[in-house]
């Protein structure tokens, strides 16, 4: 079976996982560097992509997230809470949550709504595009 062949090179287990998510964003290298910056996620891809754009990969070897620049102009999206298909908010756990809220610092973000909750802690924070991640460590 083709798939099966594809799990066992890629360790995969049966479990469903998220492989990727695909987001637009203003400047897909700025936000590749900050990544990288924040999250030590590399730039695994790039190149063109629809609508004659561009696209980076960046993140691990499991999962990455793809960023999307249109060459068209692209307006900000209302208050994703209150639209069907809105991204409310992506969430990245992490080994030091200490350590990487200081390096969302150095990126020049504004962490907030930290919590100490069952069975983790965890803060968010929005980038240059007021997209919002939450940091999670469990």
């Amino acid at each position: 079976h083709r798939n099966q062949n594809v799990n066992q090179f890629f360790g995969y287990s049966r479990t469903r996982s998220i492989e990727h998510v695909n987001i637009t964003v203003s400047d897909p290298e700025k936000t590749a560097a900050w990544m990288y910056e924040v999250f030590d996620w590399p730039v695994l891809w790039q190149g063109p992509a629809l609508g004659s754009g561009r696209s980076l990969h960046v993140g691990s070897e499991a999962s990455y997230i793809a960023l999307y620049c249109s060459n068209e102009a692209t307006d900000a999206a209302p208050d994703s809470f209150r639209c069907l298909s809105g991204l409310n908010h992506i969430g990245v756990v992490v080994d030091d949550l200490d350590l990487v809220e200081a390096q969302v610092r150095k990126a020049e973000f504004t962490p907030y709504s930290h919590a100490d909750y069952a069975p983790g802690w965890r803060f968010y924070f929005k980038d240059h595009d007021e997209i919002e991640y939450e940091v999670v460590q469990y």
